[in-house]
């Protein structure tokens, strides 16, 4: 284990083990003039000489717990203990049940509190929390540090000190992107199959906004359909996963729809969008379902209701999801009336270009920012799902209106956005994005190292 440097004037120090090289923010470590200057959280600072052989004593403590005991040399046995947060677990009892003392859990923690690193109020299930002690035997083991993963790939630090007291800082690794790609028959549902391939939650979501505009996922995919989805995700320099990044590339080849997209930023709107191989853009005037993850209930059309119990024209198509699911604006527009509407419940109504109409009932409440007069645009978050008003359970009650009259709008067949050959400069650059995403389809790994067979879409050819 060796100090590879320390920036002058910067607040990034970097330190390169046999195994790994991560770079370590701390609300910063900075060599300042002869000095190595270490920030604490709340503004105040310890100075040492900056000599090699100080700052070599100086970062080694810190060093020790970047790793797991596999990742460095120790002189003392170094034991690892990690868990994840429960529902309705707090920090302190995760952190007590891994083993840390009374008095060591409560001042580790409250280090990375005071540096507001952390909000005891806001933690969420699913968190990550490892311990690492040190000693001979977990009964007399000494807690040396206590990590907390963060949405960034990071981890939160909170390092026991020579003189006992604990220290926060913030942990990045190095990373770079790669490319992964899932791909094969639909078996059960796409989320189901995508996730069994090595693909995570954010892949089939993104998969969804992208083609929200072109299926209900809950009557248009059906099992021995194909997809296909080539992703970004970051990875450390062992190769691990850190976090997902985009979806470069989304297909399905099925009964009811036979597209595929790709992403791509033109230059003269830097707009990021999906566009099919001719370059035209998976953005339509309307999304089709603004919801993720829902499942259709009930159609458009005469049904008997099931409170009032007689036939009546059901106005609207309705979405079946847990309570809080977020609800999207279809499209851009001014919103008209955010309220309490009768039998609605909560009720938003949005107008939108051309005579259209969009509502949303039954919420649980509203948006930040979604009131009367308000303008949105679409994919905007105006509501959360509920069952106010004359409702059976929790569902989006969702409608279409055209000059005042409810039409359908699973059957409404709405123009595209922007076609890129209609510039054909940029249309240019889109083509060579193509290739070079047609290519990453082939070479791309499976996240499972399984070496998926390329799916045969009918409207995107076999990369060269």
């Amino acid at each position: 284990m060796r100090l590879a440097r320390w920036d002058q004037g910067g607040p990034f120090l970097d330190m390169n083990f046999s195994r790994s090289t991560i770079t370590l923010s701390m609300l910063g470590i900075a060599a300042v003039g002869t000095s190595l200057t270490i920030f604490h959280s709340l503004g105040q600072s310890k100075t040492a000489e900056a000599q090699p052989a100080a700052a070599v004593q100086l970062a080694s403590p810190l060093a020790a717990t970047l790793l797991s005991a596999e990742g460095f040399d120790a002189e003392d046995q170094i034991i690892t203990r990690d868990a994840t947060l429960q529902p309705r677990e707090t920090l302190i009892e995760l952190v007590t049940e891994l083993g840390v003392a009374g008095s060591d859990a409560s001042q580790s923690l409250q280090a990375i509190y005071d540096a507001e690193l952390v909000d005891p109020r806001k933690v969420r299930p699913g968190l990550n929390v490892t311990a690492q002690f040190r000693g001979d035997t977990p009964d007399t083991a000494e807690l040396v540090s206590l990590s907390l993963s963060r949405d960034t790939g990071g981890q939160i630090l909170s390092q026991r000190m020579s003189d006992g007291k604990f220290m926060s800082m913030v942990l990045q690794p190095h990373t770079q992107p790669v490319e992964r790609r899932v791909a094969g028959k639909i078996d059960g549902s796409i989320y189901q199959t995508a996730l069994a391939q090595g693909a995570h939650d954010q892949q089939v979501v993104d998969f969804a906004k992208i083609f929200g505009y072109d299926l209900d996922f809950q009557r248009d995919i059906h099992p021995g359909d194909e997809f296909e989805i080539v992703y970004e995700e970051m990875v450390d320099e062992r190769g691990n996963r850190v976090s997902s990044g985009n979806v470069i590339y989304a297909a399905i080849n099925g009964r009811s729809l036979d597209k595929s997209y790709y992403r791509f930023t033109p230059e003269d709107d830097g707009a990021v969008d999906y566009f099919n191989y001719d370059g035209e853009s998976a953005t339509k005037f309307l999304m089709k379902t603004p919801i993720n993850g829902a499942r259709l209930s009930s159609n458009f059309g005469y049904r008997r209701h099931p409170i009032s119990g007689y036939s009546k024209l059901h106005k609207g198509t309705d979405f079946a999801a847990p309570t809080g699911t977020p609800i999207y604006a279809a499209g851009h527009g001014t919103i008209e009336r955010a309220n309490r509407y009768g039998g609605y419940g909560n009720y938003v109504r949005i107008k939108h270009a051309n005579g259209y109409q969009t509502a949303y009932a039954h919420m649980s409440r509203f948006a930040s920012g979604t009131k009367a007069g308000a303008r949105v645009q679409q994919g905007d978050v105006i509501g959360y799902v509920g069952s106010t008003g004359a409702s059976t359970g929790p569902h989006l009650h969702y409608e279409v209106l055209r000059n005042g009259t409810a039409i359908n709008g699973m059957t409404l067949d709405l123009p595209t956005g922007r076609k890129l050959a209609e510039t054909p400069e940029i249309f240019a650059a889109f083509k060579e994005r193509r290739d070079e995403v047609d290519a990453l389809r082939q070479s791309a790994p499976s996240p499972m190292d399984s070496g998926n067979i390329m799916m045969a879409s009918h409207d995107v050819p076999p990369a060269p």
